[in-house]
């Protein structure tokens, strides 16, 4: 236990198999690259120095980055912490980024020094936690800019209610439809997603040579829901990585040295580094976790309606739920249970408070919210 909350580790996780994918761009992706780091010698064993030392050095030193990815939701909208990064040599120029930084000799542990940056740069102290993944192949990046960056990323992914940052501190809570703005199918299918996949669909046919061609045409079927195959809100990650190889999103022509790009507004906002696409695969994992694993509370008020409860699943899932299926599935469940109030604050007649019930943790494996066949009737 941490800060009065549960911990657990995705990796390994029923149900979360998939891996980002990972390549250059144009590539189609690909399996995760090692990075090889020559052993230490056994007459000078390897020191702190060594271990966390700059990319920059002589090929004997690995740097290790923490990035946190803190999630916050209110009933409309899921919010991320971010913080604005200024460009070396240019106090004009700064991008938003998730709070990160190096991993320093006085860290213990990994989560120790996540916490530890959190805290200096938002004032935030983080409660739930758990390890996302780990990012290592700087070669998206062009040129010497490569090794400015972190051989290895851990990147975090934390769950909390929403707090401001305290006065004075440049850390902001936004919301990660921000970023993504083609992932938000509350209203229906995004109206700016047609010249995304108008764009797309010319970068598929452009491929050399017939296979490359059916691989990005295949790729784009299955992460955009396109011939037939429905749209899957968990392929957070598989979209963006594919914007990116087309070259459609800010970074792909920052990293490249690429010319300005078509569909800007509908590209969403830029990130630093690889930030957009860590986001990405934490919005993924969260949206797969939420439906084996009670995590939404973590995000929720101590007592909240079904309704607060419902909207809530909706901005993190990014589709509309009908209302009668998924209030049977939470009683189903047994997720909540009354506290003997109501709130008058629902713009209607007054409705039940309920809270989350923790003793379903020990009578389920898998105590989560089952959106897909809740989804059969969205929009209805």
């Amino acid at each position: 236990m941490e800060g009065g909350r549960r911990r657990e580790t995705l990796s390994g996780s029923a149900g979360e198999g998939r891996l980002p994918r990972r390549g250059k761009p144009g590539e189609g992706g690909g399996a995760l690259r090692r990075i090889a780091t020559p052993s230490p010698q056994p007459s000078a064993p390897m020191g702190e120095r060594e271990l966390f030392g700059s990319p920059q050095g002589n090929g004997a030193s690995l740097s290790i980055g923490l990035c946190a990815v803190i999630v916050a939701a209110s009933i409309y909208e899921p919010r991320v912490l971010t913080i604005r990064l200024m460009a070396a040599g240019d106090a004009e120029a700064a991008a938003e980024a998730l709070p990160s930084g190096p991993l320093e000799a006085e860290h213990r542990t990994l989560e120790i020094g996540l916490r530890a940056w959190v805290e200096r740069q938002t004032s935030q102290r983080l409660g739930y936690v758990e390890q996302l993944y780990t990012f290592g192949d700087r070669d998206r990046v062009a040129g010497e800019a490569a090794l400015a960056l972190p051989a290895l990323v851990v990147a975090y992914l934390a769950l909390a209610r929403e707090a401001h940052p305290a006065g004075g501190v440049a850390a902001e809570w936004r919301s990660w439809y921000r970023y993504f703005p083609w992932e938000d199918w509350r209203q229906g299918k995004p109206p700016l997603l047609e010249p995304i996949e108008v764009r797309l669909g010319c970068w598929a046919s452009a491929a050399g040579g017939e296979p490359e061609r059916q691989l990005r045409a295949e790729r784009l079927g299955l992460a955009f829901g396109r011939h037939g195959a429905a749209w899957n809100e968990e392929l957070v990650l598989e979209r963006y990585e594919l914007l990116y190889e087309a070259g459609l999103v800010a970074e792909a022509a920052r990293d490249l040295g690429r010319g300005p790009l078509e569909i800007d507004g509908a590209a969403g906002v830029a990130m630093a580094s690889d930030h957009r696409r860590i986001l990405a695969t934490a919005i993924g994992r969260l949206r797969g976790k939420i439906k084996y694993r009670p995590v939404v509370f973590e995000l929720m008020p101590p007592a909240f309606t079904l309704l607060q409860l419902q909207r809530t699943v909706e901005a993190l899932a990014g589709v509309r739920l009908h209302k009668q299926n998924f209030r049977r599935l939470v009683e189903q469940q047994g997720l909540v249970e009354e506290t003997g109030a109501i709130s008058a604050q629902t713009g209607g007649r007054p409705a039940r408070l309920v809270r989350f019930r923790r003793e379903v943790l020990l009578e389920r494996p898998a105590p989560g919210l089952r959106l897909r066949a809740a989804r059969r009737a969205a929009g209805s």
